[in-house]
């Protein structure tokens, strides 16, 4: 029953993303189609000409047909084309895209930051320790989360001064905005992903033309730089659970020797293994190692 539930609670979690995912498209849609029937109706009758509302076939009727000349263009989706070959799109469509980028923010936080190896070392910490529920995943998100933005502040900060800040001010475009927005991510990736995990992808990806890691795309990046974090988080994982599996091994034998093989050495382990984390200051050990290895 306990598993049902959690299924069900999973479902309803990515149903109500999918509903909101929805919402946002059908509103944007919407908001096209309204300025597309406003731009018809303010356009003036006179626009049209006369001589190319009929054309005439070979068999010589006459077929009404509409012309699109004189017509304006809706402004909703209109595409300009600027003089050295790029194009610029309207605020309609950089909303639709900002959109779109705002429902995959969770994955980008997750999978191109320092997120995903705070939240294993941290989950491994409370597993060696034996805590099932303390502290709660709420906790361990939260202060994920801020460790991550304390960590991630310089790239950040970067993002903000040469994409963020001169897009606003309508210095640059939003394509030379996304560029210079991706630069600080991708040296912060690279400068986080074994050269392994990078070959492995490239030989997958078939990529052979690339030349030096500034050039590698984001598809081979991300990934690459996910396999090494990974990697990562359980080798930090690893040497944490070490001295308490000691504690847990010692308390067994102890037990063992005494007779007592009915009470579970989980059960007298977990206050010195507590008392060993406390007199280390465990907590600001680990988050400062953890900081600490990203340079």
């Amino acid at each position: 029953m306990i598993q049902c539930r959690n299924k069900d609670s999973g479902l309803n979690i990515l149903s109500d993303r999918y509903f909101a995912l929805l919402r946002w498209v059908f509103c944007l849609c919407l908001m096209l189609v309204s300025s597309a029937v406003f731009a018809q109706a303010e356009a003036p009758a006179s626009t049209v000409p006369a001589a190319s509302s009929a054309t005439t076939t070979a068999s010589g009727s006459n077929v009404p047909v509409a012309s699109m000349k004189g017509i304006p263009g809706l402004p909703a989706v209109t595409v300009q084309t600027n003089p050295d070959g790029t194009q610029d799109y309207t605020v309609t469509l950089q909303i639709l895209a900002i959109m779109t980028i705002l429902s995959l923010l969770p994955a980008l936080l997750m999978m191109m930051t320092s997120f995903t190896r705070i939240i294993i070392v941290f989950a491994i910490l409370r597993q060696a320790l034996g805590l099932q529920q303390s502290p709660s995943n709420q906790i361990l998100i939260g202060l994920t989360l801020f460790l991550t933005m304390f960590i991630m502040a310089p790239v950040f900060n970067k993002v903000n001064e040469e994409a963020l800040q001169p897009y606003i001010a309508e210095q640059i475009t939003a394509r030379d905005a996304f560029d210079k927005a991706t630069r600080p991510f991708h040296e912060f990736m690279l400068a986080q992903t074994r050269e392994t995990d990078i070959s492995l992808f490239m030989e997958i990806a078939n990529e052979t033309d690339i030349q030096t890691p500034q050039d590698l795309p984001l598809h081979i990046l991300v990934p690459a730089f996910v396999t090494s974090e990974l990697k990562t988080a359980f080798q930090i994982g690893f040497v944490i659970f070490i001295p308490f599996l000691v504690i847990d091994i010692v308390v067994a034998s102890v037990l063992m020797a005494m007779g007592m093989m009915m009470l579970s050495p989980l059960i007298i382990s977990l206050p010195f293994k507590i008392m060993l984390f406390v007199l280390v200051d465990g907590w600001a050990l680990i988050i400062g190692t953890l900081a600490a290895s990203y340079g």
